[in-house]
């Protein structure tokens, strides 16, 4: 049985595991994504039913919001979070680098992560010249 030093042991250990903000990156990817739909943190606060100064707070990383409410921020800026085992990190983060390089025609828009009707074509030719 647990007695109670040991069960503040565990909590004092879990409460210093954590965040002191959200990370630098999924910071800046938020305020991007914002900005880049043409939306203030006003503008994205009302969405979410949220103060302008709360938006400001977590992109500043004053604060950590609920895991609910980061649910509803990147789902409201058409993204996701989404568990990927530690080892799949490095292959996922360069999958969503590779998608959002400029192609080869240079229009800089995001490319499907499947192949397109012409791609297909390409590699069957590819396939039939070994």
């Amino acid at each position: 049985m647990v007695n109670c030093e040991q069960a503040a042991s565990r909590i004092l250990h879990i409460k210093q595991l954590r965040l002191e903000g959200l990370p630098e990156e999924m910071r800046r990817t938020l305020k991007e994504v914002r900005e880049k739909r043409g939306w203030t943190q006003r503008n994205l606060a009302c969405r979410l039913g949220l103060t302008q100064t709360h938006i400001s707070s977590i992109e500043s990383g004053k604060i950590v919001p609920r895991y609910d409410t980061l649910l509803e921020l990147v789902r409201i800026l058409d993204r996701d979070l989404l568990m990927v085992p530690r080892a799949l990190v490095p292959v996922v983060q360069s999958l969503i680098r590779d998608h959002l390089q400029p192609d080869e025609k240079g229009d800089g828009e995001e490319r499907s992560l499947y192949a397109d009707a012409d791609d297909k074509e390409s590699s069957e030719e590819s396939r039939d010249e070994v």
